[in-house]
């Protein structure tokens, strides 16, 4: 907050395999007695489960309290829902993409489900940090929010927010006095556990907390870019992320319908993007990656790596490798350890 073998929801980035994460550097270190760490959770994230009935939108809501440096951090991950976090203590290490920064007490986060992040670089000094995890129904960009129907605010403000939310996808905000105050509230209720009055409090906390983010967020005027909400977009963050997600059975409507398009909608914005067409695309992505497990991989068998890369049989991928690199599996590996030992020899 590898691939996991466990049954739990998944995202993937870039470059690896990224998850609802369980936290578990987070609850050894508390387990230990090394910090205090509250939440009320549900799902795969840890702390104390939230009734089915109430609160179904709140992923989580939580906070740690570290007095010594940590040997652990949060490594890259994105989360189910918008997650807006808050430090009134120490400082802490946060990366957003290809951006990073030393938060200062004060500082605000704020995440979409789309945007991968990590807390600690790689371990956390000392801290006090509190966030909320809200599912607002959407995993990318060009999706309509919900919010939960048990927030008190007037819709055109919570139309307001969603679109300076969905138009500007900054991180990092300094927060005003209020907001502290709100979190420190917020904190004192996850401590207190899940009885009626308390989810009660922790809803009161929630609601207050919004309103003073979309008054925060109106105040310091962001620029705001609709593009960031359109089909392109999604169709260029789920090319980009497809590398990591050869082994699933894809088709050309499964694809487009992991974007919310229809199949010539899709096609079309593919073929602009990168200049061919979703399975010839796919195909290259699968090959170029067989290419790289048969240098990197020497166990792996020739099969092992077909299926691994989602091809349906080891005979359609030898086929497929030999049109595209002009000689098969086999001899490719071979080729390539013999000119790395030639290297090696100087």
């Amino acid at each position: 907050m590898a691939i996991p073998m466990e049954k739990r929801r998944h995202f993937r980035t870039e470059r690896e395999l990224f998850h609802a994460d369980t936290c578990e550097p987070l609850k050894r270190a508390s387990a230990e007695g090394g910090l205090r760490f509250e939440a009320l959770s549900r799902g795969s994230y840890p702390g104390t489960r939230l009734p089915r009935h109430d609160l179904k939108e709140l992923c989580m809501a939580g906070f740690w309290n570290a007095p010594a440096a940590q040997d652990w951090g949060l490594g890259w991950h994105c989360n189910e829902g918008i997650e807006i976090g808050y430090l009134s203590a120490g400082t802490l290490p946060f990366g957003i993409g290809s951006k990073s920064a030393i938060l200062e007490p004060g500082a605000l986060t704020i995440t979409r489900p789309w945007q991968r992040h990590r807390v600690g670089d790689p371990s956390l000094p000392p801290c006090h940090y509190s966030w909320i995890i809200l599912d607002v129904g959407v995993r990318r960009p060009n999706q309509p929010w919900k919010w939960p129907k048990w927030l008190f605010f007037p819709k055109s403000g919570l139309d307001r927010l969603t679109e300076i939310l969905r138009q500007n996808e900054d991180a990092f905000w300094h927060a005003d006095r209020r907001i502290g105050e709100c979190f420190q509230r917020l904190d004192a209720s996850v401590a207190h556990g899940t009885a009626d009055t308390n989810l009660a409090r922790v809803k009161i906390a929630i609601n207050g907390l919004i309103i003073l983010l979309a008054e925060l967020l109106e105040k310091r005027n962001p620029a705001l870019d609709a593009s960031l909400t359109g089909s392109e977009r999604t169709v260029r963050l789920f090319l980009k992320n497809l590398a990591l997600r050869l082994d699933e059975p894809w088709t050309l409507e499964t694809m487009a319908a992991a974007c919310g398009l229809g199949r010539s909608q899709f096609a079309t914005l593919c073929r602009k993007i990168v200049n061919q067409t979703p399975v010839t695309h796919l195909i290259h992505l699968r090959l170029n990656a067989a290419a790289r497990l048969l240098v990197e991989n020497p166990a792996m068998t020739i099969t092992e790596i077909a299926f691994c890369c989602g091809f349906e049989s080891s005979q359609y991928f030898a086929g497929a490798f030999r049109n595209r690199y002009d000689c098969p599996p086999r001899e490719y590996r071979r080729n390539s350890a013999q000119r790395g030992a030639k290297r090696a020899r100087g």
